[in-house]
């Protein structure tokens, strides 16, 4: 791959590359703090590191740990992050999509889209919380986006509601807004929350929440 500027330089040029990744991939980004120290070279971190990353079967927290522990044993010269990451593929049964209207009068069929499929799911008992994180989600593309809008729950772990529209930016309500709270209620009902770009220009905000133990 094309090397590129390290992040946090500025706005310089970079070449983007897109790859395909199939399930069980697994991807390391760490600062150099990591791989270079006062008495060696990159070349000799470099190889430190890929020895150590290459252990299959280990789950990428023991991974973690086994990188740390080969650091040398005198403080690092530089700061040292490591984020480990692994690619999954998801049933077609853990995921309902709908595309939808840019209207406020469906709002009332996406939640009765998401109740339904939560009772498939045997999650029913999240249906209130996850219909008040559609509907918040939603007017807000309405509001402030163009074009469809596409739903997207997904069943893992957690289960992510998911919201995507045409526009590229994200409002945020300021201090002395008095609309546009819908993603502070969204935040509250759920564990984590955030928002990233589509390929098509786009970007999808999501909501993750913690399914009953139960399920």
């Amino acid at each position: 791959m094309p090397a590129g500027a390290p992040l946090g330089t500025g706005l310089v040029p970079f070449e983007a590359v897109e790859l395909e990744l199939p399930p069980g991939t697994r991807l390391a980004f760490y600062t150099d703090g990591l791989i270079e120290t006062r008495d060696h070279d990159l070349d000799v971190g470099m190889q430190r590191l890929s020895a150590s990353l290459a252990q299959p079967g280990r789950s990428l927290e023991r991974l973690c740990s086994s990188v740390i522990e080969t650091l040398p044993a005198q403080p690092p010269s530089d700061d040292v992050t490591l984020l480990l990451a692994q690619t999954s593929a998801l049933s077609p049964s853990q995921t309902a999509t709908w595309d939808l209207p840019s209207d406020p009068a469906v709002v009332h069929t996406a939640r009765t889209f998401v109740t339904r499929q939560l009772a498939t799911w045997g999650l029913a008992r999240m249906a209130p919380s996850t219909e008040l994180i559609v509907s918040e989600l939603f007017t807000n593309a309405v509001r402030h986006a163009t074009g469809p809008i596409r739903l997207r729950l997904i069943q893992h772990q957690v289960l992510t509601c998911e919201v995507s529209d045409a526009s590229p930016h994200r409002r945020q309500a300021r201090s002395l807004d008095e609309s546009g709270r819908g993603l502070s209620i969204v935040a509250q009902l759920s564990q984590r929350q955030g928002c990233r770009s589509t390929t098509g220009g786009g970007k999808s905000v999501w909501a993750e929440q913690e399914l009953p133990r139960d399920a």
